[in-house]
């Protein structure tokens, strides 16, 4: 699952435990199986966007990155493209709220 959430809600920072910084107008929500893979996407997605990594599990494969929203669009589907051309991953489209 890949997801951008433009403009969230203050208190969705406050809840997941984020300080919500200049510049930052979007989250990134990405899972992945198997879990390992998440720290691939989350080195993808620091290498080619400006973004901030917010939360990494390598068991639950999950990522929560932060930025402005053309950067964690950009961060997502590098990640996406990279597990998909380089690891065979099959991949999720990625969606906006």
């Amino acid at each position: 699952m890949s997801h951008v959430i433009a403009g969230p809600d203050e208190r969705v920072f406050d809840k997941l435990g984020f300080d919500r910084k200049d510049g930052v107008s979007a989250l990134g929500i990405y899972t992945v199986t198997p879990g390992e893979a998440a720290i691939i996407a989350a080195d993808i997605a620091k290498k080619t966007g400006e973004v901030e990594i917010g939360y990494v599990d390598r068991f639950s494969g999950s990522m929560i990155i932060m930025g402005d929203v053309s950067s964690v669009q950009t961060a997502l589907q590098s990640a996406n493209n990279f597990l998909s051309t380089n690891l065979g991953f099959a991949t999720s489209a990625i969606t906006r709220t």
